[in-house]
């Protein structure tokens, strides 16, 4: 076998067909479970300002410090060169599209998810690529403990719907408003006065730019000196715990399982009040799927009016690497119900047609139009794993007739050319026939991308 001359960058990979299956498989569990609820599909260009990120991200999180992919434009009439960002999440992009196109003049709350490809160019790291795939769910325009109730409510059906529910736990905690978080950041900064020089360099960087991002770290000598530092239930408001309690309620009212994780803060510098994350149930944050949490700073950052909304994204390699742990089997379209096998040139120009009208009635359909023996068309027809197969020889072109065989019973049979469309729809039988309607009303028959 040669050596390909080019390889896939680092960080990144092929989504080969097999994995196709599963991304179709969530896909659809989170297109349903969006409709639903009332989501809307949104989709944002794959790379924005770098400022909507630096701005909303924040510009000491990791994501913006080692993870943007940036792009360089041209330079603009003034002579100053525009940069950009491939995106790294949706959030920023979503609420820059809601003040952008108006969308607090719609009923609120603006119910919106999204699916597709981020980029994050920090070193990859097992099950972690450079170019990944997501989805977002985002509720803004309204706050409520309810609300934040019901975006996890729908998450534990999506997951439940692609089955990998219980290898995860809900971790959740209310990190207060940004006034609790700017006292508790000061006191930090007080406690760990003497002690910086047991921290790994990492986390002294962290130490400066933002203390917040220690209480997830995974260093263990930092693990170990947070133990006796304060915590930032001490700083809370009546009003946040208030909030919170009401929110684990709620959960509990949906019977929703979760733990609450005292030093959860998630990554990004824009969250308030509620973060979550589902964690692999063995492995911890290490494995998690995914997270979210309520954000209602954020639109004012962008020059919207205040704002509050609350949001989740999820990781779909890391959902088809538990997929696969868990040996789920999703459905498989890819199959091939006939082949057709030809020789000669008038049986070929026959085959042409013959394979166009079953494609067009729903039959998986596959014929070898080159100049290959019968004999090996047959061989290509068992490696294609086909349920059928016919063949038009130049005997059989002559005579009007064509051979069907069943390749599983090892049975054949000559039949009328006229009858070969029917006869093989009976046999597959009309419930596994690959139709699809576009009409203005789609129903469950119209399946979007």
């Amino acid at each position: 076998m040669s050596q390909p001359l080019f390889r896939t960058p680092k960080g990144t990979h092929d989504v080969l067909p097999e994995d196709h299956q599963y991304m179709t498989y969530i896909k659809k569990a989170v297109r349903h479970r969006a409709r639903q609820a009332g989501f809307k599909r949104i989709d944002t260009p794959m790379f924005e300002e770098r400022g909507i990120f630096e701005r909303g991200i924040g510009a000491h999180t990791d994501i913006v410090e080692k993870e943007l992919f940036t792009v360089s434009g041209k330079r603009d009439e003034e002579g100053k060169e525009r940069e950009y960002a491939l995106r790294p999440e949706f959030t920023a992009g979503i609420c820059r599209a809601y003040i952008e196109h108006g969308m607090q003049q719609l009923p609120q709350p603006v119910e919106l998810y999204a699916i597709g490809q981020c980029f994050r160019y920090d070193r990859p790291q097992k099950g972690r690529y450079r170019q990944f795939h997501q989805f977002d769910f985002e509720i803004i325009g309204l706050k409520d403990p309810s609300l934040d109730a019901q975006l996890i409510h729908i998450l534990t059906k999506v997951f439940s719907d692609i089955r990998i529910l219980s290898r995860l736990t809900l971790q959740i905690n209310n990190i207060g408003a940004a006034e609790s978080r700017k006292a508790y950041v000061a006191a930090l900064r007080d406690f760990f006065i003497g002690k910086e020089s047991r921290f790994p360099e990492i986390d002294r960087i962290r130490l400066e730019s933002n203390p917040l991002r220690l209480l997830d770290s995974k260093e263990e000598d930092t693990r170990l000196i947070l133990k006796s530092a304060p915590t930032l239930s001490q700083f809370l408001s009546d009003e946040s715990k208030q909030y919170h309690a009401t929110l684990l309620e709620c959960l509990t009212i949906l019977n929703i399982p979760y733990t609450e994780n005292t030093l959860l803060v998630r990554g990004l510098d824009y969250y308030t009040q509620t973060v979550f994350e589902f964690w692999d149930s063995s492995l911890g944050a290490q494995n998690a799927v995914g997270g979210g949490g309520r954000y209602d700073g954020l639109l004012e950052l962008f020059g919207g009016q205040p704002t509050p909304g609350v949001g989740f994204a999820g990781g779909v390699e890391r959902m088809i690497w538990h997929m696969k742990e868990a040996g789920v089997r999703v459905p498989n379209k890819d199959h091939i119900d006939v082949f057709v096998a030809q020789l000669g040139p008038d049986a070929k120009k026959q085959c042409l047609l013959l394979i166009a009208e079953l494609q067009e009635n729903g039959v998986h359909t596959l014929g070898a139009l080159g100049e290959a023996s019968l004999k090996s068309q047959m061989g290509l027809a068992d490696k294609f794993e086909a349920r059928y197969t016919l063949v038009l020889g130049k005997l059989e072109a002559k005579k009007g007739t064509i051979i069907l065989r069943d390749m599983k019973a090892g049975k054949q049979k000559e039949i009328q050319y006229e009858t070969a469309i029917p006869e093989v729809l009976r046999l597959i039988g009309k419930s596994k026939l690959d139709t699809y309607v576009i009409k203005d009303q789609m129903g469950p028959e119209f399946d979007e991308d």
